[in-house]
């Protein structure tokens, strides 16, 4: 399954885009949907003939594998209307809660000591599978830091499912970093915006594998 599932990537925004254009660049196929279909095309167009557009709907019923490239609150809106669709579905999140603050920042949208991972995972249809991943760097070094030689920058993960943790890494190693979990979603909050092991957070910037072991363990 690993080898040959289907990964649409929902959302053309910065993440969206890097996460896209990075699984290509590895070799693998990927959808790409967003409610803007001509997003999704011009995307597709830009990235060749590994790359694929669809509407959202389409993608859904189509892909194994969802990364959903959205803000916090729209991966709620997905879960709702297609809640059917997403029967037997591994789900990526890489959202992390914050919007603009009137200070030309950003700010957290829930509560300082809660996590995106943890709240969306309450809220996953019970029929498919959810991981938090592919969003503990920001957007420009999530396209700047992919495939560096000799050593990888690390992407963390966290996941409570243990059984989709050997496909997340695939999808991340494909994505030309190294993966590496941090434990399952309880610990999600610390490979979010402002979390220890988040780029905007005390971490500060991309890391080798094993630097990331050196900080996951302070």
């Amino acid at each position: 399954m690993i080898q040959k599932s289907k990964v649409a990537v929902i959302g053309i925004g910065n993440i969206g885009i890097a996460v896209a254009t990075n699984l290509v660049k590895g070799g693998r196929a990927v959808i790409v949907a967003d409610r803007k279909i001509e997003k999704a095309k011009n995307l597709a167009e830009k990235l060749g003939d590994l790359a694929q557009p669809m509407e959202i709907g389409e993608a859904i019923k189509e892909a194994d594998i969802l990364v959903l490239a959205v803000w916090f609150d729209g991966i709620k809106e997905l879960f709702h209307q297609y809640a059917a669709e997403l029967a037997g579905k591994i789900i990526v999140d890489p959202s992390n809660p914050i919007a603009p603050d009137e200070k030309g920042g950003f700010k957290k949208i829930i509560g300082e000591k809660e996590s995106s991972g943890e709240i969306l995972s309450t809220l996953v249809p019970e029929v498919a599978k959810f991981a938090k991943a592919l969003g503990s760097l920001g957007a420009a070094s999530l396209a700047g830091a992919a495939f560096q030689s000799p050593e990888k920058s690390v992407l963390f993960y966290a996941s409570d499912d243990t059984s989709v943790n050997e496909i997340v890494e695939k999808l991340i190693k494909d994505s030309g970093f190294e993966p590496l979990r941090v434990g399952g979603l309880d610990q999600s909050i610390r490979i979010e915006v402002f979390g220890d092991l988040h780029e905007f957070g005390a971490i500060g910037k991309p890391v080798t594998l094993a630097e990331a072991k050196e900080k996951i363990n302070q």
